[in-house]
């Protein structure tokens, strides 16, 4: 009886074989993005970040399904700083970098890119002033973009790129009527910044959001970002703040260029962040199973050198597209500084190579990520496709996010700055296939720049792209 008892309790200390039901989970991994800490500490941004990490990442399938609005999430941020992480110290900001703003929206996107990407017309805004004179009425805006966040509204639906919204002048002001389309952050937003036509000029103004002839509705129809309200505003002599007209804003030298860098590299570290959650779903999915296609009895997925194999992909991926977006972010940091130290010409130059250097990376992040978004499914089999888990929302947001600036138009003008030497951005009328063939062939690249042509873009907030 004993020995009976000693025997059992003996087996029962046994450790279970790696291979059984009764194996423990091995201690839970943090995704790439949670594995790095931030270059440099915000501290109560990064508790804010921290926060909403542990609240949001749970529910992020749900709340896309219901389309339930960010409104709260997008307080808290404003509240503890996201919005004022660019402006300068002295104007009541934080003072951070791209860099250290692009560390923040990887790690928002990776618990919900439709958060991190409802930011991007205020950090446009907000770059657009850093790279204006300074003035008394910048000094107001930085003030006022510090503490509440600045929606976009340029983009309209109509068959030409041209404008129909319109300002007129009244006796209490200017007044703006018209619609607008993609109108992302807009419906969060404390400001409006839109474009309009004003006695035939194309004119950028500040609206306040909240006067009674603003209407935004939450209209975008896309599958994926459904939470980033990207869709219609409507303006009915609506007022214009005095201190909001801005004739030709974003026409100083090289700031177009710059800003098409600033603009793609918030879309690139969405798609990391998208990279981060994808991985993250696929281990979270893995773990706890205990079958595996093409075995009748008990397999773990985990041991599994295939299942082992995709994962390996999607961690690589997720890593490098971080690390090529940072890396941007950084080179973009860089130019600026050294940039606005330089006469208009040579400033026009650094901008423009800064571009190029993001559009270069723009034709490899959205690939290593829409791949990774559709390779997680071969972790799992049928199963993996379930509805309630809703994996596919990593592919969509990442394809609705990658459609943003199409990178194939984006890689054609990187190819003709190799072989022409003309740096191109959006809105460029291209000269004929016969105007070409009668002027002699211009150098390539870098030695060309004296014979550059570029044409400013017809607005400064990427137009259509949301």
């Amino acid at each position: 009886m004993t020995s009976t008892l000693a025997a059992a309790a003996s087996a029962s200390q046994t450790p279970p074989s790696p291979h059984s039901a009764d194996a423990p989970l091995p201690p839970p991994v943090a995704s790439v993005g949670e594995e790095r800490p931030f270059s440099r500490e915000f501290p109560a941004l990064d508790a804010a970040i921290a926060s909403l990490s542990t609240r949001l990442r749970p529910t992020t399938a749900e709340r896309e399904k219901e389309r339930e609005l960010l409104h709260e999430p997008v307080r808290e941020l404003v509240d503890a700083g996201l919005t004022a992480l660019r402006v300068p110290v002295e104007h009541g900001g934080l003072g951070g970098s791209l860099l250290d703003l692009t560390e923040r929206l990887i790690a928002l996107a990776s618990v919900d890119p439709n958060l991190a990407h409802v930011f991007r017309g205020h950090i446009g805004f907000v770059e657009l002033l850093r790279l204006s004179p300074e003035s008394e009425q910048s000094a107001l805006w930085f003030k006022r973009a510090a503490s509440a966040l600045v929606g976009n509204a340029q983009s309209e639906r109509i068959a030409t790129s041209s404008l129909e919204s319109t300002l007129t002048r009244r006796p209490e002001g200017l007044v703006v009527n018209g619609s607008k389309f993609y109108t992302t952050g807009s419906i969060y937003s404390r400001w409006i910044l839109l474009s309009a036509d004003l006695d035939g000029e194309y004119t950028t103004a500040v609206v306040d959001a909240q006067q009674p002839g603003v209407r935004i509705v939450d209209d975008w129809d896309g599958f994926g970002q459904p939470l980033t309200g990207s869709g219609s505003s409507f303006f009915t002599d609506a007022v214009v703040d005095p201190d909001g007209i801005y004739p030709g804003f974003g026409g100083e030298e090289g700031t177009a260029e710059f800003l098409a860098g600033v603009f793609q590299t918030v879309l690139l570290a969405v798609l990391a962040g998208i990279g981060d959650a994808a991985l993250r779903d696929a281990v979270a999915f893995v773990r706890p199973r205990r079958r595996l296609f093409g075995y009748a009895a008990e397999a773990l997925p985990r041991e599994d050198v295939t299942v082992q194999g995709v994962v390996g992909g999607l961690s690589a991926s997720a890593d490098a597209a971080r690390r090529l977006v940072l890396s941007a972010a950084a080179e973009l940091d860089a130019a600026q500084a050294r940039g606005l130290a330089l006469d208009p010409a040579a400033r026009t130059a650094v901008f423009e190579a800064a571009a190029r250097d993001v559009f270069r990376v723009q034709q490899v992040v959205p690939r290593l990520v829409l791949d990774a978004a559709s390779e997680l499914f071969e972790v799992g089999g049928a199963s993996a496709v379930s509805a309630p888990r809703a994996l596919d929302r990593h592919w969509r947001n990442a394809r609705t996010v990658a459609s943003h600036n199409p990178l194939l138009q984006r890689r054609r003008a990187l190819g003709e700055w190799e072989l022409n030497g003309t740096h191109t951005t959006w809105g460029r009328t291209h000269a004929s296939a016969s105007a070409a063939e009668a002027s002699p062939a211009a150098p390539a690249g870098p030695a060309a720049r004296d014979a550059q042509a570029t044409t400013t873009p017809s607005t400064p907030s990427e137009g259509h792209q949301r």
